[in-house]
């Protein structure tokens, strides 16, 4: 017994759930670890969906899209991250609600 493929339906739905999930994670969440943990996971349903339309039409520019998006997500990664470290040290805690005017 064998499997159906999976087609362009299958992947831009999986994509539009990973974005949902994200979405959700970034407006509920107020651990900043977690917010950034769902950016991730908002940025790689872009690129699910980007990847699997360019396969859908044959081109290489989604998979160059991907490419940018993935340098854009590591750049975000290091810069929030160390914000992240340098709050938690100076505040002692990582709650976006208690950092909202990021005044001490």
């Amino acid at each position: 017994m064998s499997l159906p493929p999976v087609g362009l339906p299958h992947l831009i739905g999986l994509s539009g759930i990973l974005f949902v999930i994200g979405l959700v994670g970034v407006l509920t969440r107020r651990n900043i670890l977690l917010i950034l943990l769902s950016l991730e996971l908002i940025l790689n349903a872009a690129n699910l969906a980007f990847v699997a339309f360019s396969r859908a039409h044959g081109d290489l520019s989604g998979q160059i899209m991907v490419f940018f998006v993935m340098i854009v997500a590591a750049a975000e990664v290091t810069v929030g991250l160390a914000i992240t470290v340098l709050l938690s040290r100076l505040a002692g805690k990582l709650n976006a609600d208690e950092m909202r005017n990021l005044k001490w």
